[in-house]
């Protein structure tokens, strides 16, 4: 049996921070990548009874391998039901029964708003990006939405170019204006630097914890905003060996997760 105690890459730990935040019998919408990888590593490790499911329709997907989309065929045998993209944002998110959604984005400001459709004025873009996806409705619908994001002045922002999901949108009060169901939004923002969570009165996102090998000077340094610090703030908990044995024996078998140290992840 392998020791993986004191071995592990900077995506794992962001991995295993996002399956940190989800709990025991939660109902989780997840996309491909980080987000199916660390509410499967919650499935095996604290939260068995999670109930996880893709906008595509698949619901309790027992994947021998990361997939690589939301409709990969490997995520089908052993699912506990296959329906459609109606079921999954219709009979389910939109009834209000997801506590947890899942997201990541090409840019992401203080409030917790995403970016996904283009960087520079709308009208005249300096890039288009893929658009919203099932984002827009989860990040409204789900009770709670953890976000992923490289933490660089580039990929974070004072404000977004574009909302294409909504955070808190521009502070205390703004979703329930725009008619969202109250007690909704933003949880958590996992970089590959640190853990942001979000003031519960300003709705700003702060540092909670930073990762091992960064510190907090360095991590406000690549904060586009007055990044406000915990009184609590501490180094951020390493993977467990039961986390990385659930990643790389059940999930992750070739550590597919490695290509995102060629993306920046590190």
């Amino acid at each position: 049996m392998s020791d993986f105690s004191g071995d592990y890459i900077k995506p794992e730990l962001m991995a295993c921070c996002g399956a940190r935040e989800i709990e025991d019998n939660n109902v989780v919408i997840v996309g491909t990548g980080f987000p199916t990888m660390s509410a499967n590593i919650a499935k095996y490790t604290h939260a068995p009874n999670a109930v996880l499911m893709q906008e595509s329709g698949v619901i309790d997907a027992q994947p021998k391998r990361p997939a690589l989309s939301v409709g990969d065929p490997c995520l089908n045998p052993g699912a506990a039901m296959i329906g459609g993209l109606v079921d999954i944002m219709g009979m389910l998110l939109q009834a209000g029964h997801v506590d947890v959604g899942f997201l990541s984005g090409s840019q992401v400001d203080r409030f917790g708003n995403i970016n996904t459709t283009v960087i520079g004025p709308y009208e005249a873009p300096k890039t288009r990006l893929p658009g919203s996806g099932g984002a827009n409705p989860i990040g409204c619908l789900a009770r709670k939405t953890l976000i992923i994001a490289l933490h660089d002045k580039r990929r974070l922002a004072h404000k977004v170019d574009f909302i294409t999901t909504p955070g808190y949108i521009d502070g205390p009060g703004a979703r329930e204006k725009w008619g969202m169901p109250e007690n909704t939004g933003p949880h958590v923002l996992i970089t590959n630097k640190a853990v942001l969570r979000f003031d519960k009165d300003t709705k700003e996102a702060y540092l909670a914890s930073y990762h091992p090998g960064s510190t907090i000077e360095e991590i406000r340094d690549n904060t586009p905003w007055d990044l406000q610090v915990s009184d609590s703030v501490h180094e951020t908990i390493p993977p467990t060996e039961e986390e990385l044995r659930a990643l790389r024996e059940k999930l992750d078998p070739f550590r597919m997760i490695s290509i995102y140290e060629k993306k920046g992840y590190v």
